[in-house]
């Protein structure tokens, strides 16, 4: 669940529980509304969680030099890697 789904999961929630005014017979809006939100709260700490918990890695591109036509490499590394050229 991404951030955008989860504050929408409470907006939903928070109108069911405190703007509609409406009876339904067998549904309790009110209710429906608090699990939404609660779903919602849920999704959003587990989505920040997993946004900084993600591992962080740079793209550096390198050019080699040698016989025959240039070549393209990309390789990935870690932000403290100590064989990063731009150290």
């Amino acid at each position: 669940m991404t951030i955008a789904a989860a504050l929408v999961l409470i907006a939903i929630g928070a109108i069911l529980k405190w703007a509609i005014t409406a009876d339904v017979n067998g549904v309790n809006l009110d209710m429906i509304g608090v699990i939404l939100m609660i779903v919602g709260a849920i999704g959003f700490v587990i989505a920040l969680i997993m946004m900084f918990a993600r591992r962080r890695t740079d793209v550096v591109s390198r050019v080699d030099d040698g016989y025959g036509p240039r070549a393209a490499r990309t390789t990935y590394v870690t932000p403290a890697d100590p064989d990063d050229p731009r150290l």
